[in-house]
């Protein structure tokens, strides 16, 4: 074959852009345009409606639609004779899908990706949905006949359309607003957070863990909220039992199932079935991510260790599978692998006997991770936990011991044949607010794990936190501009598109926590411009934070969206990170913003907490007297570093920690270091808490005694 024969016949103008999923869209015959001036003002100079799809390199359906429409000539001919088309990466501009998601969900019922919009000239969304299938079916019309009665409609009865487009616009302007109670209601209060509990407790899946029936999400909020439910608060009542119930439950059936990536590590979208047991296989930074602290913060509080091991192979995963050259982290990799769906991760009963060459180790790994001939989905077996290693000990007549020593040198041997096969894309960009999460989640571990008696774990911990330092100075070397200003997304060497609200908040938490893993007062500094720029450029004036800056490019309406969704809100998570800014820093503007900002959600958490998870997580932090602990001493002293164990030991989620030399607290960066010194010349520990300060202790017994005494305590 000639190397002519090999290029492709079409190219448009998404070739000179830097996303993967745009990209996936280069060589299409339809003549796409990426958001942006040239694109809207032909809409105009040709009065055209535009045709404006939005997706995500991971997105099954998106990859679907691409194959039977957008690669079809005669489709792509009808776009272009009626239509400007524009393709739009949903990761990279949050505030465009935002706008029009909620357009189409008012529209239609429902939304998702790919998602198919029709607007005028102007940006006003008059007809949408999401997928559109090339041929009619299952009460579908074609693409092609959206395309003609879009057309027809567009042609033959203009001023309807504009009119649709018209109210459809002054719909979503109320939406903005529509949910939230700003201005009227007070600081939600504590029966919200039991009424929470209560609420999930009425769709909770005892049985098989989470909430409601399939698909299933991995609730990595919702959890976080529970566990710190659980684990009471200083003068607060200890541990609600209906809260670890729930959170154990739903962490040990996804920790079991074929959501969990049995071998590499990792969590794949979501569960379709109702068991954990079928994924989407696509894997997303965020939900790992959030799913690692979580599982963290439930060893933290419980002590057992298969939620230390969840989380350390979750962070290893995305150390393995998602870090970028530059030490940053891609957003994520495809479901498909080579067009079929979850093909690299499924596996048939023969090429488990092929890799492992002892019967025994065959028979053990078949009985342990469910594979048999006849397989659980199409005719394979996705690996999943069954028996527990106890049982398995009884079964086959070894010890426990035994048992999970085999089971990880099986999985090492598949681990490895399985990288010999086609892996999934990877789409290489990294963005502000994921690489926010990924680096918050590797800090906290740092910190937790080099509190561990664990050897193993105190190097974990080392390599953790070389993680989190080398991606922060990535995402902020690339994407950090001049006045403070974020970027949203970087690759190749280009950063694009300016950062929203979560930008800002989630790597601000990011910073936060990466200041609490090393102490170099840099993180917090950067973490407090984020969090001040969000103060003067993204506030409404009412309560809480747009989506975008002030000088944002100026859309149909400025979006602000409240509820948290796969990922937590940038109105929540900047709630959270203003309270521990707060707390940290003694500054009341701080917790202002976050109380009003609260305020916007005053009576919603406790009736609606699934789509609350990260401001019931904040609301827990309001209420819950926050716990100051001061540490003067040089952090390499062993001193220093026994009473920084006692600190980091357990899980005590409303508790900040700085530490410095007794020769840099006073000019430190971090206020609650000032007019600290040590007591007789060693390292000392200053506990404050309910603006009331304990005595300065410099035993790791004594600091463990303040932390563990009640509020109100001397």
């Amino acid at each position: 074959m000639s190397a002519a024969s090999t290029e492709p016949r079409y190219t448009n103008r998404l070739a000179g852009e830097t996303s993967p999923y745009l990209l996936q869209h280069a060589h299409n015959p339809v003549d796409w345009y990426p958001w942006g001036p040239e694109a809207l003002a032909k809409a105009k100079a040709e009065d055209k409606p535009i045709f404006l799809s939005i997706g995500y390199a991971a997105c099954h359906w998106c990859h679907v639609m691409e194959r039977e429409s957008f690669e079809d000539e005669a489709t792509a001919a009808d776009l272009r004779d009626g239509f400007v088309a524009i393709k739009v990466d949903r990761e990279e501009r949050p505030d465009l899908d935002q706008v029009y998601m909620t357009a189409v969900q008012a529209m239609t019922g429902s939304g998702g990706w790919p998602m198919s919009v029709f607007l005028t000239p102007e940006g006003k969304p008059f007809y949408g949905g999401t997928y559109f299938p090339n041929d009619a079916r299952h009460g579908s019309p074609s693409f092609r006949d959206v395309l003609a009665g879009v057309r027809r409609a567009w042609q033959g009865d203009r001023a309807a359309v504009e009119s649709s487009g018209a109210h459809l616009v002054e719909e979503l302007v109320r939406h903005a607003r529509a949910d939230t109670t700003a201005g009227t209601a007070p600081l939600p209060d504590r029966p919200q957070l039991d009424a929470a509990v209560a609420a999930l407790e009425t769709t909770f899946d005892a049985a098989r863990g989470g909430w409601g029936r399939a698909p299933k999400f991995p609730q990595s909020m919702t959890i976080e909220f529970l566990l710190r439910r659980s684990a009471g608060s200083d003068g607060w009542p200890g541990a609600d039992a209906r809260a670890l119930a729930m959170a154990l439950r739903t962490l040990d059936a996804m920790a079991d199932g074929g959501i969990h990536d049995q071998l590499g590590g990792g969590f794949h979208r979501y569960a379709t079935d109702a068991a954990w047991l079928v994924p989407h296989f696509e894997q997303m930074l965020y939900d790992n991510a959030q799913l690692a602290r979580v599982y963290l913060h439930a060893w933290q509080l419980t002590g057992a260790k298969r939620y230390r091991d969840v989380a350390r192979g979750t962070l290893d995963y995305m150390a393995r599978e998602l870090r970028t050259g530059d030490g940053a982290f891609a957003a994520s990799q495809d479901a498909d692998t080579e067009g079929e769906e979850g093909g690299t991760f499924t596996w048939t009963a023969a090429a488990v006997r092929d890799a492992l060459d002892s019967d025994e180790l065959r028979r053990l790994v078949s009985a342990a991770y469910g594979v048999t001939e006849a397989g659980n989905w199409e005719g394979k077996t996705i690996l999943s936990r069954v028996p527990s290693d106890a049982h398995l000990a009884v079964e086959f007549e070894l010890s426990e011991a035994d048992v999970a020593a085999r089971l990880e040198e099986a999985r090492g041997i598949l681990l490895a044949r399985r990288a010999e096969r086609p892996q999934p894309a990877r789409d290489d960009k990294a963005l502000a607010a994921w690489n926010g999460l990924a680096i918050g989640a590797f800090a906290d571990a740092a910190a937790a794990l080099s509190a561990s008696e664990d050897p193993d774990d105190r190097e974990a911990a080392r390599s953790y936190r070389a993680i989190a330092v080398e991606a922060a100075n990535a995402i902020l070397d690339g994407l950090r501009g001049p006045g403070r200003r974020l970027k949203r997304s970087w690759k190749d060497g280009r950063a694009s598109g300016d950062g929203v609200l979560e930008d800002y908040s989630h790597l601000a938490d990011g910073l936060l926590a990466l200041y609490e893993a090393t102490f170099e007062d840099r993180w917090f500094v950067t973490a407090r411009e984020l969090m001040d720029t969000v103060l003067e450029r993204f506030a409404d004036p009412a309560a809480g934070f747009f989506d975008t800056a002030d000088d944002h490019e100026t859309l149909v309406t400025r979006p602000k969206d409240i509820q948290d969704n796969a990922l937590p809100s940038g109105n929540a998570m900047a709630t959270v990170v203003l309270l521990r800014l707060a707390a940290i820093a003694g500054e009341e503007r701080y917790r202002a913003a976050a109380e009003a900002a609260l305020s916007q959600v005053s009576g919603l958490l406790g009736r609606y907490p699934s789509a609350f998870g990260q401001w019931l997580v904040a609301l827990d932090f309001a209420l819950g007297a926050p716990l100051e602990v001061a540490i003067v001493g040089r952090p390499e002293d062993p001193h220093t570093a026994a009473l920084l164990e006692v600190a980091r030991a357990g899980f005590r989620p409303r508790q900040v920690v700085a530490v410095a030399s007794e020769e840099t607290a006073l000019r430190n960066a971090v206020p609650l270091l000032h007019d600290r010194s040590m007591v007789e010349g060693r390292p000392t520990a200053f506990i404050c808490l309910n603006f009331a300060c304990r005595l300065p202790v410099t035993e790791p017994e004594a600091l463990r005694a303040q932390l563990d005494a009640p509020a109100g305590a001397a």
